[in-house]
């Protein structure tokens, strides 16, 4: 299947997803994650209107976003970035999902740059894992209210491995609720991925970080 075929693909299946959960189509917004890949897909995606994409790597997004500056871009940086790159991150990432501490939020409220995030919800039990704690959403959600140039846009997560991914994102939006209780704009929910979409939508996710199923296989990382 080609890349225009893939994307018309994965867009019908979305659009299948919002008609079932009863949602508004213009709620939804993909990022297509092109980590590993060539700045030339990008440009395809780019002619196939894609305008949103994600990139995991500092190096790697730093790069493409140099190489593609001439383009009406906007970059997700949604891995785990170190408190060090931060604000490298800042120069050209838009939105940022992955604030998951305070270190991170410091870096980057103090910017030049005016930024968007999303708080990072862990929903294992491996505090190893990239995310907050439960325990732990409310205090760095303040931390990123006062944080000067953060606009706290939502929370993110990833379903766990082996876990059902509705119930992981159910979880969600019950954070998502306590976070709207505190910033009632920050309304957002980054969500689902390739596999598991559907499930997304169906609990409320408004961004979708989508790679394999609209690029294709990523190369082996160089």
């Amino acid at each position: 299947m080609d890349l225009d075929e893939r994307l018309a693909s994965v867009t019908s299946r979305i659009e299948d997803a919002v008609r079932e959960a009863g949602r508004d189509p213009d709620e939804l917004t993909t990022v297509v994650v092109t980590k590993f890949h060539p700045a030339s897909l990008v440009r395809e995606l780019h002619q196939l209107g894609i305008r949103d994409f994600g990139e995991s790597r500092h190096q790697e997004a730093q790069q493409k976003s140099i190489e593609l500056a001439g383009l009406d871009l906007r970059w997700h940086f949604v891995g785990q970035l170190q408190s060090k790159k931060a604000r490298q991150a800042a120069e050209y990432a838009s939105v940022i999902h992955s604030l998951d501490r305070e270190s991170v939020v410091d870096s980057l409220g103090a910017s030049a740059a005016a930024l968007q995030g999303f708080v990072q919800l862990n929903l294992t039990d491996d505090p190893g894992r990239g995310g907050v704690s439960q325990e732990g959403l409310e205090p760095l959600v303040e931390r990123i209210l006062g944080s000067g140039n953060l606009e706290l846009l939502g929370v993110m997560a990833v379903a766990p491995v082996g876990e059902e991914p509705r119930a992981a994102f159910a979880r969600v939006l019950a954070a998502s609720e306590r976070v709207r209780a505190m910033a009632p704009t920050a309304r957002f929910i980054s969500a689902g991925m390739s596999g598991d979409f559907r499930e997304a939508i169906m609990e409320g996710a408004t961004h979708l970080r989508i790679g394999s199923a609209i690029t294709g296989n990523r190369p082996a990382a160089g």
